[in-house]
C-alpha cells in the first residue's frame, strides 16, 4: 500500500532534504522516525529536494507499506516523536503508483525579502536596507514568460537531461515591510528560484535593465545571472497533483 504524507519543515538546522552521508537532511530524520514508530524500515520519496537552509510550508513524499496501522494514531504519535522544527499535517492512502516528485503537475515557491531589521524574521527572510523598483522586477517576470529554458539560473554541473520549465504564473508584492515573490511551474532547475531572485534584485537597484534579462536568459549561462540569494528567504509552499492519484480508498 503507498501513502502520500504531507508535512512542514523549518529547514534552517537541515542540510536540504534529501539523504546525504555526513550531514542531516529532512529525509533522514522522517525516514528514522516513520521506521521507529511503525517498526518496519521506511523508505521515502519527496516531491522535490529542497537544499540546505530552504523551508517548506507544504511539501509531499510518498511510502510504501505491507501492514495497515492507524493514520490518526501515528500522526499524533509522529509529531511527537520528531524534532519541533518538523510537522505532519496529513497521511492518506494513493493509489500504488502514484508519485510524490514525479506526478506532481506543479510546484509554488516564495522567496521573502525584508526592507526594515526584524530580529523575527533574521533568519527566515533576506535583509537588503536598500529599495528596490517592483515595478521594473514585475516587468522582469513578464519577460520570464516568453521563455522555457533556463539553463542560465541552473546551478553548474547539474545531472539533468533538460533546462526546460513551464512557469506558469511569477511576480512580486509588497507584503507589510516585505517583498514576496512567487513562482510557480511545472518544475525547477537546481538553485533556480535563488538565482531568479538575485537578478531580479539587480533589476530592481539598478544594476541591470529590465530588457537585458532577454540576453541573459538567451545566453544560457549562469555567469551572465544575477547572484544567488541566501536559502533562509525561500520556501516550497504548494504542490499540486492531479486527482487521479488519490482514488485509492
Amino acid at each position: 500500500m503507498r501513502y502520500f504524507i504531507e508535512l512542514s519543515y523549518n529547514g534552517k538546522a537541515y542540510h536540504g532534504w534529501q539523504n546525504q552521508p555526513n550531514a542531516i537532511s529532512v529525509q533522514q530524520v522522517l525516514e528514522h522516525a516513520l521506521t521507529t514508530l511503525l517498526r518496519t524500515p521506511i523508505k521515502i520519496m519527496g516531491a522535490g529536494r529542497t537544499d540546505a537552509g530552504v523551508h517548506a510550508s507544504q511539501m509531499y513524499a510518498h511510502f510504501d507499506i505491507d501492514e495497515p496501522f492507524d493514520r490518526d494514531t501515528l500522526i499524533f504519535k509522529i509529531n511527537w516523536f520528531l524534532p519541533h522544527d518538523i510537522a505532519i499535517h496529513r497521511i492518506f492512502r494513493v493509489r500504488d503508483k502514484a508519485h510524490a516528485r514525479f506526478h506532481a503537475l506543479s510546484r509554488t515557491y516564495n522567496y521573502r525579502i525584508s526592507n526594515t531589521k526584524n530580529v523575527f524574521t533574521h533568519d527566515f527572510a533576506y535583509k537588503i536596507h536598500l529599495p528596490l523598483d517592483i515595478e521594473k522586477m514585475n516587468n522582469a517576470c513578464a519577460i520570464l514568460l516568453q521563455y522555457k529554458d533556463f539553463q542560465c539560473f541552473s546551478k553548474s554541473n547539474t545531472d539533468v537531461k533538460t533546462y526546460f520549465c513551464d512557469i506558469k504564473s511569477v511576480y512580486w508584492e509588497v507584503k507589510d515591510t516585505e517583498l514576496t515573490f512567487t513562482i510557480t511551474a511545472d518544475r525547477f532547475l537546481r538553485n533556480m528560484v535563488r538565482a531568479i531572485v538575485g537578478t531580479m534584485v539587480n533589476i530592481g537597484l539598478g544594476k541591470l535593465e529590465v530588457q537585458q534579462l532577454h540576453a541573459i536568459i538567451e545566453s544560457k549561462s549562469r555567469g551572465e545571472a544575477g547572484f544567488s540569494v541566501p536559502a533562509q528567504g525561500l520556501y516550497l509552499t504548494d504542490i499540486q497533483y492531479p486527482d487521479t492519484i488519490y482514488n485509492a480508498e
